[in-house]
């Protein structure tokens, strides 16, 4: 998946898609944000690496979206308000988003 299809995925994703409220600076920075925490997670040991893996993608474009989703409500650990409950466990991504990006291990 390229830049500019994983672009297209998150604008539509965040029901934008034609350029409306997010500016593609504001999406591209949430890829960015997304893919390093992929990259962080992946390869733990290893500061070369740079590029988000192909396989991960469309998880790249998942974590950009729940992380814009929660934009302005950063680490808000309950919110009651007119029958909506809100609280989040951890202002980072959850461990569910990223349990599926397989560490690189190697032999030293």
């Amino acid at each position: 998946m390229t830049e500019v299809e994983k672009l297209a995925m998150l604008r539509v994703m965040v029901g934008q898609p034609n350029e409306g409220d997010w500016s593609d600076d504001v999406l591209i920075s949430y890829l960015k944000i997304a893919g390093q925490k992929i990259i962080n997670r992946a390869y733990p040991y290893d500061d070369t690496v740079t590029e988000v893996p192909r396989r991960y993608g469309y998880l790249q474009c998942d974590i950009a979206n729940y992380l814009l989703n929660k934009r302005g409500a950063e680490g808000q650990i309950s919110h009651t308000e007119n029958g909506i409950s809100r609280s989040y466990g951890s202002a980072d991504v959850p461990e569910s988003m990223l349990s599926e990006v397989i560490t690189h291990v190697g032999v030293l």
